[in-house]
């Protein structure tokens, strides 16, 4: 809880927030609860190596990564300015076991793991606000060792956004596992995590060029 406090107090204390959930009882709602939430999943808990895609602010990454001290939490965020923010509020409540990995989800899953970077390295990859599923399971496929998941923080999906997932998942060798309602604070809605499982390797397609998945959806 310490920890958390600072990362709060850091948070309010942002000259340059890409965030306007910024004030400690806005934090402690919007990003502290809602990214603990993600707990509920046992994969997530029981991960050691963790990708945050699109980390923006730095969260949920680096509430996860307080939560779980035994895991190494990579916040992979291309924007220079968000990352710096990540880089400030991992220092001031002294998350050690957290970094800011500056690169395009697509670029950090085509780093050879051997070579230092995110290809197949991860037991889990969470995503929070960042667009439709099917381009979330784009991104986290090839970061994800086989048995890794993806865990996604979402609304409650509409068929179209769900039947384009369902095909991005059968051509990047996951599986869809379900949808998980939470509530991560009193009055939160439609709140709900959205599970996936790597079940075979990614063709050696994957990932595109940067840009390619957004432009020209699998789905």
């Amino acid at each position: 809880m310490g920890r958390l406090r600072l990362l709060i107090e850091a948070l309010a204390a942002e000259p340059d927030p890409p965030t306007t959930e910024r004030t400690p009882a806005a934090a402690l709602r919007a990003h502290v609860a809602d990214s603990l939430s993600g707990l509920e999943a046992r994969e997530l808990g029981e991960a050691r190596r963790i990708a945050d895609i699109g980390a923006g602010a730095g969260f949920p990454g680096l509430v996860l990564a307080v939560a779980l001290p035994q895991a190494q939490v990579d916040l992979v965020e291309a924007g220079g300015r968000k990352a710096d923010v990540i880089e400030r509020l991992a220092r001031h409540a002294r998350v050690a076991n957290a970094r800011a990995v500056r690169a395009r989800a697509e670029e950090w899953g085509a780093a050879p793991a051997a070579a230092g970077g995110g290809a197949g390295g991860y037991d889990a990859v969470t995503a929070r606000a960042v667009g439709p599923l099917a381009l979330l399971l784009e991104y986290a496929a090839p970061l994800l060792r086989e048995g890794g998941a993806l865990v996604a923080w979402k609304g409650v999906l509409e068929p179209p956004e769900q039947e384009a997932a369902a095909t991005a998942a059968a051509e990047l060798g996951m599986e869809i596992l379900g949808a998980r309602p939470v509530e991560p604070f009193e009055g939160a809605r439609h709140r709900t995590l959205h599970l996936s499982r790597k079940v075979a390797p990614t063709p050696a397609r994957f990932p595109r060029r940067a840009g390619a998945a957004r432009k020209r959806p699998l789905g």
